[in-house]
């Protein structure tokens, strides 16, 4: 360092979990990135700690630019209206962080600062080859922002946006020059919107929310067995039967996709086939393997449309060309996942079909159903993109392959020259914390799936879907392969997630994702990450995301008037994991079991920021910084606190009450924290604070996998402590 420069890196690198997957023809600063460990001025350091993705290059100068008035945007190159328009919601999200009027127009003046924009045209917008790089620096005079194309001017704008920083009077950006490009060219979230309808304006939300994190691709899963919900002029029991009154209007769907565009994001429509088919085969029983009953449970799950009539494929060659006009983007996702074998086995004319056609298998039978799709989607212009299990036909390499069933498949996909689209490891419907999907690398093929040993566990409730699921120790990749990974996507499974519960889910996990994406791999410090999240989960909030503001409205139903001490309890623990807390896939003695969607369990999220902050602190504590020891107090008091009011407001309501034993815990939690502050560290409490903590630690394993899960006593109300690490810190029982 000289002079005022303080600059950014990473002093502590982990040992890397994937290759350095660098695009090529985009030259970088460097591979250097930046944790705020080294910085010296405060100020600098707060900037740095806001960026989520963090940069490919960052170079940070002691100093800050004051923005008293908005910006006056002067315009190099290629200006369109999209662009205008990408430039006045910055304006507003800028006002609404800083607390400044945003002005309504560029309107040069004193009070105003210059915002020179440079940006090249890009015939590739909205492509997986956009130009998306993009150069800022910040400093006396003014800010200056060069594109490669329209996309990097949306990044940035979400980068600079991230840079300012709210002040006494106005908003201020750190001095900083800024080099970055992304990781991946396909960067995504998939929504299912077929289990739990998510409205135009929530979907809305997620888009604005991905903008801001750099994320390009909204996966929508429109059809399942719970319902189609895209409206079809063609089909148009699809709307009045298949649909149950909830679908998008062509309308609606042209809006979204318009909405979307201006904001740099694809959408890519799922409609899945040949399974996952019940509610299209409810409007169109013809179609059918098996007819389909209305109200069967297990046939919602597992209807498949019938492979050897040839009405089936004229039915899809017509209801795909409607949509894929819809839809204008070149993927179009077909599905192709969990067909059950016995669909087509236990029908006789399709047992007798394949016997004459020589399939001897259910899976062979269904690749060439996959072949056909795949001619026409191409036939429409449309590059077909499917779940793993599509390898098994035989299709063009140009076939996207999105890799589900563990990290393997993304070895044997490209191993076979497929573009390979990689959400092993990133499902949010698991309810895991950031930190399980952020340590994942879409280049590790040994990064997810199942040992040898949890295979075998798994084996009685999955029968021989196992193998498909183990790790394959000996699976490689090659620099050719490593290039054919265009990305990630987060899938987010909607059986227990409804549109008020959506934002919570999905975010502020998917920003630590986005980052996984765009970021180079060395990047991967946890703590970090969480104090940065924790910075960008509030930015959404207040730019528009109701995250927040849906969680206090559940907790309001279940506690009017007084919701204080439910959300307290929310705050400070998360969610059961891995399907645990989906009790409608269990089915009791008297039949399936009704899932409530207003409890604790989904109030809490699966990260307590709180409890991240806690942690942090403790460990703060014990490495010698006492000065935080007030704050560890106010919050252990808090917690312990708590457990009174919590008794009180739950008496007489069930959902609640189910949740007393779990404000017992943490009220327990809480006084051994501050038993550890005020030194009582006998012998006698170690034993107990041992076996409190070895009671959470039971929790958490007791849905650490699938089989686990459904199979062992789960924790009260579903909820898990997520103070335990930093009690434990304290405790000095690590």
């Amino acid at each position: 360092m000289t002079g005022n420069d303080v600059r950014t890196h990473c002093p502590k690198q982990a040992t890397m979990r994937g290759r350095n997957h660098a695009r090529p023809g985009r030259a970088l600063w460097g591979a250097g990135v930046a944790l705020v460990a080294l910085l010296s001025v405060a100020g600098v350091a707060r900037a740095a700690s806001a960026l989520m993705p963090y940069p490919a290059s960052a170079r940070f100068d002691v100093g800050s630019l004051s923005i008293p008035g908005g910006v006056s945007v002067v315009w190099e190159g290629t200006r369109t209206p999209m662009l205008e328009r990408a430039v006045g919601r910055f304006r507003a999200r800028l006002a609404a962080l800083g607390g400044i009027p945003a002005p309504a127009a560029d309107a040069p003046g004193a009070a105003t600062t210059p915002l020179h924009i440079h940006v090249g045209a890009d015939p590739a917008y909205l492509s997986v080859t956009a130009r998306e790089g993009y150069r800022l620096t910040v400093d006396a005079h003014g800010i200056d922002l060069a594109a490669d194309g329209p996309a990097g001017v949306l990044h940035g704008l979400a980068t600079l946006l991230q840079l300012a920083q709210a002040g006494p009077q106005s908003p201020a950006i750190a001095y900083v020059r800024i080099d970055d490009a992304p990781r991946f060219a396909w960067r995504g979230v998939m929504i299912d919107v077929a289990r739990h309808f998510m409205t135009i304006e929530t979907l809305k939300r997620q888009i604005d929310a991905m903008e801001m994190v750099k994320l390009d691709v909204l996966h929508l899963h429109l059809s399942d067995g719970q319902g189609f919900r895209v409206e079809s002029r063609v089909f148009p029991r699809l709307a009045t039967v298949a649909s149950h009154g909830q679908f998008y209007t062509q309308g609606q769907i042209r809006d979204l996709v318009a909405y979307a565009a201006d904001r740099g994001i694809r959408i890519v429509p799922e409609f899945d086939t040949p399974g996952h088919a019940f509610a299209l085969l409810l409007a169109y029983p013809d179609l059918a393997s098996q007819t389909p009953v209305p109200g069967d449970r297990h046939q919602i799950n597992v209807a498949a449309i019938n492979p050897t009539l040839e009405d089936s494929y004229r039915f899809l060659r017509r209801l795909y060309g409607e949509m894929g006009h819809l839809f204008p983007d070149r993927y179009f996702h077909a599905g192709g996942d969990e067909v059950s074998p016995t669909q087509w086995t236990k029908n006789a004319e399709i047992a007798a079909f394949m016997r004459q056609h020589g399939f001897a298998t259910p899976q062979q039978l269904q690749a060439a159903f996959t072949a056909r799709i795949q001619k026409i989607l191409q036939d429409q212009g449309k590059i077909m993109m499917g779940w793993d299990e599509i390898t098994e036909a035989s299709i063009p390499d140009n076939v996207v392959i999105e890799a589900w069933r563990g990290s393997k498949f993304i070895a044997s996909a490209t191993r076979a020259g497929h573009p390979v689209v990689v959400s092993a490891g990133y499902y949010l419907d698991l309810l895991q914390p950031a930190s399980e999907h952020y340590l994942v690398d879409p280049l590790d093929p040994h990064a997810n799936g199942l040992t040898p040993d949890l295979a075998e566990k798994l084996r009685p409730k999955l029968g021989a879907m196992v193998d498909a699921l183990k790790l394959d120790p000996s699976a490689t990749m090659s620099p050719a392969q490593d290039r054919l990974v265009m990305g990630g996507e987060a899938p987010l499974w909607a059986e227990v997630v409804t549109d008020e519960m959506l934002d919570a889910r999905l975010w502020p996990r998917s920003a630590a994702i986005a980052e996984r994406f765009w970021s180079p791999a060395s990047v991967r410090d946890v703590p970090d990450m969480y104090r940065r999240l924790a910075v960008v989960q509030d930015e959404l909030c207040v730019t528009g995301l109701q995250a927040q503001a849906n969680r206090y409205r559940m907790a309001a139903r279940l506690s009017p008037g007084d919701a204080g001490p439910v959300l307290t309890l929310a705050d400070a623990t998360s969610p059961i994991r891995h399907y645990g807390h989906n009790h409608s896939a269990a089915h009791g003695q008297k039949g399936p079991i009704v899932q409530q969607m207003n409890t604790l369990g989904d109030i809490a999220a699966p990260d307590s920021a709180g409890a991240e902050r806690f942690s942090d602190l403790a460990r703060r504590y014990v490495a010698g910084d006492h000065s935080v020891r007030p704050v560890l107090e106010a919050m252990l008091t808090r917690w312990r606190d708590n457990d009174a009011a919590f008794q009180a407001v739950s008496a007489g309501r069930p959902i609640l009450e189910d949740a007393r034993p779990a404000s017992q815990e943490l009220k327990a939690l809480a006084q051994a924290g501050l038993d550890a502050l005020a030194g009582r560290k006998g012998k006698d409490w170690r034993a107990a604070t041992g076996a409190l903590l070895a009671r959470q630690d039971q929790a958490v394993a007791a849905s650490a996998n699938m089989v686990v899960s459904h199979t062992v006593a789960q924790p009260p109300a579903d909820l898990l402590q997520d103070i335990t690490p930093g009690v434990r810190t304290l405790a000095g029982l690590d």
